[in-house]
C-alpha cells in the first residue's frame, strides 16, 4: 500500500535535491490534510536551521495547540536533535519515519516522551540518502558535523 503522505515528503526530498539541496523531504498532516510541507533547505538558503521538518512546520504556520495535538509529522529520515526537540515543543503526538538507516536521531528519546514512532524501512528513501551521500558526502557531513 502506497503512503500519500509519505510519497509527498519524497517529492518534498526530490525538489531539494533538484534544487542542489539535500534530500529530505517532510509533510504536517492534520485531519488526513496536508497542512504544511518543506524540505531541507540548508543549502538554498545558507541557513543552518531550515532541515526539512523545520522548513514543514514553517510553511504551516501558525496553529494552535489543539492542532498539533492531532497531528503527524512525516519525514523521509529520522530527524535529528534540532527537529525531534521541535516535535516535544509543539506536542505533535506522532512521527513517521521512511528510515533511520543512513542517519538516526534520539528515536528512543522521543518515545519516551510519549511520542509514537513509526519507521517505514522505505527503500526509496534509503536510496536517495544513500546516493546523496555518496555523491557529495562534504555536504552531509558538513550539518552532521562528522
Amino acid at each position: 500500500m502506497t503512503d500519500i503522505y509519505m510519497q509527498a515528503a519524497i517529492a518534498q526530498a526530490r525538489k531539494s535535491l533538484a534544487q542542489g539541496g539535500i534530500p529530505i523531504g517532510s509533510v504536517l498532516v492534520i485531519d488526513g490534510k496536508i497542512v504544511g510541507a518543506g524540505h531541507n533547505q540548508r543549502v538554498q538558503q545558507g541557513s543552518c536551521v531550515l532541515h526539512a521538518e523545520m522548513d514543514c512546520l514553517e510553511n504551516a504556520g501558525r496553529l494552535t495547540a489543539a492542532d498539533y495535538r492531532r497531528a503527524t509529522l512525516y519525514s523521509t529520515l529520522s530527524p535529528c536533535d534540532m527537529c525531534s526537540g521541535t516535535v516535544l515543543l509543539y506536542g505533535i503526538p506522532k512521527v513517521v519515519i521512511g528510515e533511520n538507516q543512513t542517519f538516526q536521531g534520539p528515536e528512543a528519546y522521543v518515545q519516551s516522551r510519549g511520542v509514537i514512532l513509526e519507521n517505514q524501512h522505505n527503500a526509496e528513501c534509503i536510496a536517495l540518502m544513500q546516493d546523496f551521500i555518496a555523491a557529495k558526502p562534504e555536504l552531509w557531513f558538513e550539518d552532521i558535523g562528522k
